[in-house]
């Protein structure tokens, strides 16, 4: 699963991978983003596209349609997403992205959980497959955004059997196409996910257990217990 990942860039440095000025419709800002430890609950930067021009909206993250009477959920699967009555409406029509450096997975270690933060090899961001409900400017606290997740493979299942679904920036960019349907997503995730081997994870402090907790200690490798 994916439950919390960091975002701490400014956002022209992750959207130097995906598109120019001319396909974006978002202001300048050179502050970065700082957010190490991003959770369920909160608005999250995600990216769209509307009249074929990028847009970052600020998004709650989770989704529950009002008839839902549960906690909202944060993450849908990729095996079941494009045909589920409940997201194959966002599968349709409200896929997304969510630019970021890395996400973290807990792992049982003796009597304690271990967190663990991954990402890419080669220190580009992670683009993560979501889907939500439209339109995402209107950044409504109930029918937020899912991040999708896929079966772990190679390495990764020592960490965990789910992670995020991270897409090529190429990938990415083709997801978000409103003129894209269901049928041409799923072939999307399928030949542009970014497979286990081009990870790399490390242990971090159990300090970013606490959603409060922020800064880039969290993402820093510790010498295990």
């Amino acid at each position: 699963m994916c439950g919390r990942f960091a975002q701490a860039q400014t956002r022209e440095e992750y959207l130097a991978f995906l598109a120019d000025e001319a396909e974006c419709d978002i202001p300048y800002d050179p502050e970065p983003i700082g957010r190490y430890n991003v959770a369920p609950g909160t608005k999250v930067l995600l990216l769209s596209e509307r009249d074929d021009v990028l847009h970052l909206d600020p998004v709650f993250w989770g989704y529950a349609p009002g008839w839902w009477d549960k906690p909202p959920l944060i993450n849908a699967r990729l095996e079941t997403a494009a045909s589920s009555r409940m997201f194959k409406p966002l599968w349709q029509h409200g896929r997304a992205i969510i630019f970021a450096d890395g996400w973290f997975e807990w792992k049982n270690e003796g009597d304690k959980k271990q967190p663990y933060f991954i990402s890419r090899t080669d220190g580009q961001p992670v683009f993560m497959a979501a889907i939500g409900s439209r339109p995402f400017e209107r950044g409504d606290a109930a029918e937020g955004f899912l991040i999708v997740t896929a079966a772990a493979d190679k390495g990764l299942v020592d960490i965990h059997d789910r992670r995020p679904l991270v897409l090529t920036p190429q990938a990415a960019r083709d997801w978000m196409r409103e003129r894209v349907r269901g049928k041409e997503a799923e072939e999307i995730a399928r030949t542009g996910a970014i497979s286990a081997d081009r990870f790399h994870w490390h242990p971090v402090t159990r300090a970013v257990g606490h959603v409060k907790n922020q800064g880039a200690t969290l993402i820093a490798k510790i010498s295990p217990d």
